[in-house]
């Protein structure tokens, strides 16, 4: 998911990046092998979670709803990646025998695999920040039940669903825009037009993920304060105050592992390569690096089953519709 195809276009170096290039050669095996892991552990993963949730919809609460709508978004990607494989299948049998007999892609298939993974990655970035704050509405302001309605979930859900999809389709259109009809997911960046798309996408991608980051740090810090203190922990239900640390815990952990590593990497790699940040070093680093996080990335939608599971108590003991005064 590069903001645009760079390691087709610096496989073939500059004069200006010459002495910049590394090899990148092991990516089409180091693809295959990881989307097929992510595609057999998320199938199964999120088709559970999400037929369970389904099934339980008469406990089905503000919880329910933003864990239905992230495993909903998992799968979006996970149903991506069969053609994914083959694709690089055939780009890394060309790389072996330099001749590339097999399928080429389209226009219309590279938008619809740009859209699906931008759906999964800020369709998980957003539900599990709806996640944090439904727990902090739930331990911070127990009272303030209105808020966590099942039809106010519903609303925000439906929300959250049209901006990543408003997301998903500009970005993919924002290539297409500034490339012919035969190469949809080429950008180059040696042309202004081509930069200032980048550097818009660039910022689209970032702000995405920097607001709701800062969203959801802050409240699992209050969460987090109020569940240590002592007054608090003596009166909260035990288990419940478990599985919800064990919440916050699990989401922390998809953010440090999947999203930080592919947004720090994704930003010194596009303004490198754009020469607006001129460091043969990160420039190396980064675009070695950039199958490794982008696979961290989309590993997500395996990762976020998990906090179903660790949630389930919460999921289906709360009152339904919400509120549930002292819920956590």
């Amino acid at each position: 998911m590069e903001l645009w195809n760079m390691t087709d276009l610096t496989d073939k170096p500059t004069s200006a990046l010459l002495n910049c290039t590394v090899d990148t050669s092991y990516r089409f095996t180091f693809y295959q092998v990881s989307y097929s892991i992510i595609f057999l552990l998320g199938l199964v993963t999120n088709s559970l979670a999400l037929r369970r949730l389904c099934l339980s919809s008469c406990t089905m609460n503000s919880t329910a709803i933003y864990m239905a709508s992230l495993s909903t978004a998992d799968l979006f990607f996970v149903i991506s990646l069969p053609l994914r494989i083959y694709y690089y299948h055939q780009k890394a049998q060309a790389s072996n025998t330099g001749v590339w007999s097999g399928w080429t892609p389209g226009v219309a298939y590279c938008q619809l695999t740009f859209s699906l993974k931008y759906i999964s990655l800020y369709g998980g970035i957003f539900f599990l920040v709806c996640i944090a704050v439904d727990r902090y509405f739930a331990v911070v302001h127990p009272l303030a039940s209105t808020l966590r309605r099942l039809r106010v979930a519903q609303m925000v859900s439906g929300g959250i669903w049209c901006l990543v999809l408003g997301l998903s389709v500009s970005l993919p259109l924002l290539h297409l825009a500034a490339t012919h009809h035969n190469q949809g997911c080429l950008l180059d960046p040696s042309s202004q037009r081509h930069r200032t798309i980048i550097l818009v996408s660039l910022g689209l991608v970032m702000v995405s993920f920097l607001l709701p980051t800062l969203l959801l740090l802050y409240s699992y810090c209050r969460v987090l304060s109020v569940l240590g203190q002592p007054r608090r922990r003596c009166r909260s239900n035990h288990h419940n105050r478990r599985h919800t640390l064990r919440v916050i815990y699990c989401v922390l952990g998809v953010f440090l592992v999947c999203f930080l590593p592919y947004h720090i990497n994704l930003l010194g790699y596009t303004l490198t390569h754009l020469k607006l940040l001129p460091h043969c070093g990160l420039a190396k680093v980064t675009k070695y690096m950039q199958p490794v996080v982008l696979c961290l990335a989309s590993f997500n939608c395996c990762l976020n089953p998990l906090i179903y599971y660790f949630s389930s108590s919460l999921v289906h003991k709360e009152v339904p519709g919400g509120g549930g005064s002292g819920s956590q």
